[in-house]
């Protein structure tokens, strides 16, 4: 995510940008996303399709559906608990990012806080 901007999002914003005059290389919007910590490293190595990976994170993150409900929406339970693991590990990052603008109805931020002590439970988890 860029903020609270998830990927699939970005891309339709920068298409859409697009047509109305081309600023954006394509290249750019049609590169595979990375980390860049390692050569050839591509986001999609370790994780769902973004399709996937967006769509549990909406329904996690604003939505604020239990890891259950968002299996019975019909994701897979493998993806829906790597998603919502690197949601709760990442947290600490989001504290310390500088406030952003918000775009969607529950920004990173303020609007979204997750316990990051050591012994937190959440009763909905898988």
């Amino acid at each position: 995510m860029i903020k609270d901007l998830a990927k699939t999002l970005v891309w339709r914003l920068a298409r859409y940008r697009n047509t109305l005059g081309a600023v954006i290389p394509e290249n750019i919007i049609a590169r595979a996303p990375s980390a860049e910590l390692r050569p050839n490293q591509t986001d999609q190595d370790s994780l769902p399709p973004y399709e996937v990976l967006d769509a549990v994170m909406e329904a996690y993150m604003e939505q604020n559906r239990s890891p259950r409900e968002i299996v019975a929406l019909g994701h897979a339970p493998a993806d829906v608990k790597r998603v919502v693991d690197l949601i709760r590990k990442s947290e600490y990052k989001r504290r310390q990012s500088p406030p952003g603008v918000r775009i969607t109805f529950r920004g990173l931020g303020k609007d979204w806080r997750y316990p990051i002590t050591s012994k937190y439970v959440d009763h909905g988890d898988l």
